[in-house]
């Protein structure tokens, strides 16, 4: 069962020891014509998360070795300028074609295209309640379910929506037991958008979304709030790892901090001076995702 959205601030900083630390998915890409590797030049079948994209990624390999080994070399653009930057607004236009040919999923289980407030909630009805009795009925309606929810102040859904718009994708850490896994998480109107970074390597455009953040400001004016809800395939990802996705939203999007933000700032606008082990720190930092490390102790001094 889910729990709200949690805030990504004001938990307690704690850093646990760079040894163990293994960033996956952005590192130096391969030489040109070595198509087998992943990041930094190992196979890619070394890469911990392999497993969970082989299937396709071995029937590219066979149907389309030609496009398999032009998109490993594409990969010589990581560095010069993210992935996420130049294909993820690709990716989501053409799973929005594809949902057009299939009725409102884009697959069994795939994600709501259009989702409105209204088919969830009775918008007209809860606007006679105050913004306490919305926050109330939201959370009651979710916390059954298995999703990631929220109910945003509207002065923060300004600020992150006004960063949005200058800088609408940035490159998410989630922490597994062997390191992390990168997620490249992009803008589309009100709806944000993840996938993983070797997902997008490994398929380009057609890479499709494994989580998407749904918010809505139909009541943003009139009580101060917003409603975020969201849909996600759980082939990749579960629930707590969805909700760590979505506080990072808020922690790099909503935050106080210059030095945070100039991050997001960067991988959009300065992409050759984005560092990712500089995600990783702030991750860290907020305690965000701690849940995620097997067998990590935080230091509780």
């Amino acid at each position: 069962m889910a729990g709200p959205l949690l805030q990504a601030w004001g938990l307690g900083a704690a850093l646990w020891s760079r040894a163990a630390l293994r960033p996956l998915g952005l590192l130096a890409p391969p030489c040109r014509g070595a198509a087998g590797l992943g990041p930094g030049g190992e196979p890619l079948e070394e890469n911990p998360f392999y497993g969970k994209y082989r299937h396709k990624i071995q029937e590219l390999r066979r149907s389309s070795p030609d496009v398999f080994e032009s998109r490993m070399e594409k990969r010589n653009e990581v560095k010069k300028q993210p992935v996420g930057y130049s294909n993820q607004g690709e990716f989501i236009r053409c799973m929005e074609e594809k949902a057009e040919g299939l009725g409102t999923k884009t697959s069994k289980g795939g994600f709501t295209k259009g989702k409105t407030l209204d088919s969830i909630l009775n918008v007209e009805m809860v606007k006679e309640k105050s913004a306490e009795e919305i926050k109330q009925i939201w959370n009651q309606y979710f916390s059954a379910k298995d999703t990631v929810y929220a109910v945003i102040p509207a002065e923060k859904f300004d600020l992150i929506w006004k960063r949005a718009q200058k800088c609408p994708s940035f490159l998410y850490a989630l922490p597994r037991k062997e390191g992390y896994e990168f997620f490249v998480g992009q803008w589309s109107g009100m709806e944000l958008h993840f996938t993983s970074l070797i997902n997008i390597q490994t398929q380009g455009e057609t890479a499709p979304s494994q989580l998407v953040l749904y918010h809505y400001p139909e009541l943003q004016k009139e009580k101060g709030i917003v409603l975020m809800t969201a849909e996600m395939d759980s082939k990749f990802l579960v629930v707590h790892e969805a909700q760590c996705l979505a506080n990072q939203v808020q922690l790099f999007y909503a935050t106080d901090h210059c030095e945070t933000y100039k991050l997001v700032e960067t991988f959009n606008h300065s992409s050759s001076e984005f560092k990712y082990m500089s995600v990783i720190a702030e991750l860290e930092q907020s305690g965000l995702g701690r849940e995620l490390r097997p067998g990590q102790v935080s230091d509780k001094s």
